[in-house]
């Protein structure tokens, strides 16, 4: 038995781990060892990748490029390839990733089932959008071909987004978009109210490929905070340098919270003077704009011991600035947040997942030092809002949802139901799902 922890750090626990490092012994490994559920970099804030007590299969080393085409950028890799990998690899290539978070140290295998999403959901999609096909392990043994055009659709469908409850995926397919450089044009724009967000939203989304913004959590409704936006550049600029790949290390976890009341205000302040001052037009790698926390190992030890909630939700786009207002105060009042809270927009796109989070709309994400229950009790005051609005939380930031909020704002969820592998069981599918 070994103790596992997600990146929230809520919790240590031993699990019975299993690597699997190859894709045909992997069945082997699998069958007969349920249920179990599996485990990829680690990078998931809650319990969607945790099994106490129970299996937990490592896909970490599954991690090979299966095959790869030039012309079209049909790339076929295995589920533990980290996306870092494919965009260092095939960006001198001309080809990169068309959607990724705020990090790339996550897997392809996470990627998919917890469908993914970036700063461009209003062009690209979700991670699931461009994923044509996958291998999929299911415990009596089978493993499944799924794909967009065949038989097995529906179970692609239910598998993006599925949090890993139909089976382990063992490889895919992805479609890789064509780019010049990685090199980004950027406008960075200061906002001083949630109207002005809006209208920048709107105003953005025809031209602009990736938009998000930082906003001050402690702000409240009277919202400020600084808009980003970039589309991929035509030519390098000028004497353009790559960034240096040296990270910062966050060396040890500290007896107590650092994103406290006391450092919470200053460093907002501080944060929106200085990017404030790069208000305008200008260039940006796109790894430092895209990834600005992979260049701090171990962050999530600031938040000590205890470590941290985080929190996202989307909220429909007819209630959306009432909504985020009320998320907002609630925040203020109680005095708690983080330094990086991230307020963008979801385009009008249908789902590629049965249970995929983006819809249309605002989605806030934030984090939360665990303070017990009195962080308890704000993230349940949050949830109320966003269950009156018709809104839904983001299982792979998750670890304290109630069923009930989950199943109202998943109305597919019924459905998916019937694509569940019955010997797949996680932390968070016992608590949602009850088993």
């Amino acid at each position: 038995m070994v103790a596992v922890s997600s990146w929230g750090r809520l919790s240590n626990e031993a699990h019975q781990v299993q690597v699997l490092a190859d894709r045909s012994a992997a069945v082997a490994q699998v069958r007969g060892n349920s249920p179990g559920i599996c485990y990829g970099n680690g990078r998931s804030y809650g319990d969607v990748c945790l099994n106490p007590g129970g299996h937990l299969w490592q896909t970490r080393s599954l991690n090979r490029f299966i095959s790869f085409n030039e012309q079209t950028g049909r790339l076929r890799c295995e589920s533990g390839v980290l996306l870092r990998d494919i965009q260092r690899t095939f960006m001198p290539r001309g080809w990169m990733l068309p959607v990724t978070p705020g990090t790339q140290l996550i897997t392809v295998g996470g990627a998919i089932a917890n469908d993914i999403h970036g700063k461009n959901h209003h062009k690209s999609g979700s991670f699931g959008d461009h994923v044509h096909a996958l291998h999929l392990l299911r415990t009596d043994g089978t493993v499944l071909d799924c794909n967009r055009a065949g038989d097995r659709a529906d179970m692609l469908r239910a598998s993006i987004g599925g949090m890993g409850l139909t089976g382990v995926i063992l490889d895919a397919e992805l479609q890789l978009r064509a780019v010049n450089n990685p090199w980004l044009t950027t406008d960075t724009l200061p906002y001083h109210s949630l109207d002005e967000f809006f209208n920048l939203a709107e105003q953005s989304e025809q031209d602009w490929e990736h938009t998000v913004s930082w906003i001050d959590c402690l702000s409240g409704s009277q919202a400020r905070g600084i808009f980003l936006r970039a589309n991929h550049a035509d030519a390098a600029p000028a004497g353009a340098k790559e960034p240096g790949r040296k990270q910062l290390n966050m060396p040890f976890t500290p007896p107590l919270s650092l994103v406290n009341g006391l450092s919470l205000r200053p460093f907002n302040e501080l944060y929106y003077r200085l990017q404030a001052r790069k208000a305008g037009a200008g260039f940006a790698h796109f790894e430092p704009f895209s990834y600005p926390l992979d260049a701090l190992h171990n962050w999530n030890r600031m938040y000590g011991p205890r470590g941290f909630y985080q929190f996202q939700c989307v909220v429909p786009t007819a209630d959306a600035k009432p909504a985020i207002a009320a998320l907002l105060d609630s925040i203020r009042k109680a005095g708690a947040g983080s330094f990086l809270a991230v307020l963008k927009t979801f385009g009008d796109r249908p789902a590629p997942g049965l249970l995929s989070f983006a819809m249309p709309g605002a989605t806030l994400a934030l984090d939360f030092p665990n303070n017990g229950a009195k962080t308890l009790a704000l993230l349940d005051t949050l949830d109320s809002i966003v269950r009156e609005c018709g809104g839904r939380l983001y299982a792979a930031k998750d670890a304290r949802m109630p069923a009930a909020l989950f199943a109202a704002g998943y109305p597919d969820l019924p459905d998916f139901i019937n694509f569940r592998d019955p010997g797949i069981s996680s932390a968070m599918s016992r608590r949602l799902l009850g088993s």
